[in-house]
This record gives C-alpha cells, structure tokens and sequence, in this order.
C-alpha cells in the first residue's frame, strides 16, 4: 500500500501504549499528537497516508481518535498492525477506568466519594453541552438565518432527533438510518441502482436478531448497536448510552451513568471507554470486556474494511452526503440527551453554577482541558457538601 515500513511493529505497539496511557484532551487533541510524533517527528507515516486515514476516520462511523489509530496501523502492517495499534491505543485507558470502576463499587456509597461526584456530574453536564453546541455548528452550520436557509434539511433532521429523544427518552436508530438515505437520494442519488453503494451502506443497518439469553449477550448485542453510530465524536454515543442503560434496561441509575461519563474524561485515550466502565458496574469485569470489546469492534471493522479502496470510496458523493444526514440527526439525539440529563442533574444552584462555570471556563480559558475541569468540580462537590447542609 504504501513504501517499506522505517519502523518496527513493535515500535508501532508502544507507542500507542504510551499515546493511550497519556493523550489526554479529547479526540481533537489526541489526532494532533498522532501527526506530530508521527508525521512530523519520527516521518514513520507519510503525510499523504495521515490525511487519508483522517478522512476515512471523519467520514466512518466511530471514535475518530480510535480509529485514526486503527489506520495508521494498517499504513504499514496492515491488519496484523491495524489490530495490534488498535487495541495498545485502547487498553491502558480500559485498564484505568476498570480500577475506577472497582474503586468506586467499594466506595460509592461513602459520603465523600458522593460529594465528589455531586460536582463532578454538574460539570459533565456543562461539558457535554458545549461538546452538542460545538459538533453542531462544525457539522451542520452556525446558528443564523443563513445557515437555515442553506442546510435547512439538516437542520430538519437534528430539530426532529432532538425532540424525539427527549420526549421518548429512546434512542432509534432507523431515524438516523433514513436521515441518512434521504439526504443522499435528493443532494446525489447513486447513479446505478444503488447496487455497490446501497451494499456498502447496508453494513449500516445489519440486524442484531442474536438471542439474548443472558446478560453478557444483552451487554454486547447493546455496545455493538452504540459504538456503529459514534459519528462526530466520541461523546455522541452519550444519548446511545443514556437511552439504553438508564432508561431501557435500567443497568444504571441517573447518577451512576454520569459518574462514569466523568471518569472516561479523567482518564486519557478515547471518551469512548466510558462502556467500559458502565459494564464493568453492570456485570463486572466480564461485563466491562464484552462492553468495550463489542463498542470497537463496529469502528474496527468500518476501518479496516474500506481502507484498501478508501481512495475510491470517498469520491462517492452518495456516501459523502449519506453520512452528513446520519450525523445531523445523531447530533440532535445528541442535543435531546443533554437535555434530558441535565433537567434530572441540575438539582439546585451549586450545581447549575458549576455547570455553568464548566461551560465559561472551556469557552474563555481555552488552556484548561476537561480532566482539570473535572478535578475543580471534584473539589468544589467536596467543600460545597462539606459546608453546606
């Protein structure tokens, strides 16, 4: 695919162990160290290569971060190295949030682990929500007249999910799925029948007809569904997550679910091991590996798959404008959750000035990244329930 390798594949591992054990900022930021030690610094990855894996990662569904990951792997070891990338990137984060997840069994109950996560949760709400605002005006437009007039089905579809999710509570993915079609049968309907690009797509909307005789089974049936409609973030499976562990199958309490939102962001590598956490609360340890097994499998495979043609698949503007209405709707799910959580979260005044706080902090001091934010808020729920009756 590319020239020879001037690295080894063991080289390739550590560095994604020590990327995974350190990255910390969020997918944005982790995809900036991936060119700068890559690229620039050690020239193992042409820059022709980067940019490639990028756009299969932005277009695909999936945690972009992973998935960049995935591919630069692939670049020179193809899947042996997309695998063995893969899973280094992802498994020192797994490993923290499993002792976390341990740890907080042990003592959630107690009154100063609970007065941590008073002001932890209030400040994952004001996170989340600029998170939705900003997918929003990058994915579909600035929130003006003009932009209403040129996008204004993209808009439909986001305005659309978005009330859906809140008033349902339910997260339904063939909304997201026609959002998608129908985008791309009016801006550039396949030329042919459909029959290369309708197949491609159709991985998309694969069954998930698996009986589910047991709790792990249900775990992996629901993660897999989640991690094959991560588009534009990490923190767009949020509404995926909410919707099915608090609100369907009860796994998790109000409270728990934005505990462990909160410690996926204290901890480096991909938003996304947050499920690992949720399993792990679930059903233990086996749980946490089913969960986080079955989230990246979908975003393995939507790499690795198309990356030996990808040249040619993102030429395809039915492709193109497919994923830009899956994503508007999937951000306005999004959006809806936000809503949702936090009408359950804000429960008094600390908290909706925490949030709001979270939300100023990120907008003015730009310098101050969300595991900080997270560590204040951390320290204010203690003071504020130290203090206060």
């Amino acid at each position: 695919m590319k020239e020879e390798a001037t690295y080894t594949l063991r080289q390739l591992i550590l560095y994604f162990l020590k990327l995974g054990a350190t990255g910390f900022g969020g997918p944005v930021a982790l995809v900036g160290y991936m060119h700068r030690d890559l690229v620039e610094k050690r020239k193992w990855i042409p820059e022709a290569a980067y940019k490639e894996g990028l756009a299969l990662a932005q277009l695909a569904p999936g945690p972009l971060a992973a998935q960049l990951g995935i591919y630069m792997g692939f670049v020179h070891y193809r899947f042996l190295g997309a695998t063995l990338a893969g899973l280094a990137f992802v498994l020192p984060s797994f490993v923290m949030v499993l002792l976390l997840g341990m740890a907080y069994r042990l003592y959630g109950g107690l009154p100063w682990m609970q007065a941590v996560f008073y002001g932890v949760g209030a400040a994952v709400i004001g996170i989340i929500a600029l998170s939705s605002y900003k997918l929003t005006t990058k994915s579909i437009g600035k929130l003006n007249v003009q932009s209403a007039r040129d996008n204004w089905l993209l808009w439909l579809f986001f305005i659309t999910a978005a009330v859906i999710t809140f008033i349902t509570r339910q997260e339904y993915i063939w909304l997201f799925v026609a959002a998608g079609f129908l985008y791309m049968f009016i801006k550039a309907p396949p030329k042919r029948a459909g029959r290369s690009t309708i197949n491609s797509l159709f991985l998309l909307q694969v069954g998930w007809t698996v009986a589910e005789d047991s709790i792990l089974a249900k775990i992996a049936i629901f993660f897999a569904k989640a991690g094959a409609f991560v588009f534009g973030s990490g923190l767009a499976i949020v509404p995926f997550l909410h919707a099915g562990v608090v609100e369907e199958h009860h796994w998790l309490t109000e409270r728990q679910f934005l505990d462990a939102v909160a410690v996926a962001m204290i901890t480096p590598g991909p938003v996304v091991i947050t499920v690992g956490f949720i399993g792990y609360l679930v059903a233990g340890v086996p749980g946490a590996s089913v969960a986080a097994l079955a989230t990246f499998l979908p975003c393995y495979l939507f790499t690795v798959i198309p990356a030996p043609y990808f040249s040619r698949i993102a030429k395809n503007k039915s492709v193109k404008f497919f994923v830009e209405g899956i994503t508007a709707a999937v951000i306005g799910a999004l959006a809806g959750a936000v809503v949702v959580i936090a009408s359950r979260s804000i429960v008094d005044v600390p908290t909706a000035l925490i949030a709001l706080g979270s939300v100023l902090t990120l907008v003015y001091l730009k310098k101050i990244q969300e595991p900080y934010i997270i560590l204040i808020a951390a320290l204010l729920g203690i003071m504020l329930k130290s203090f206060l009756p």
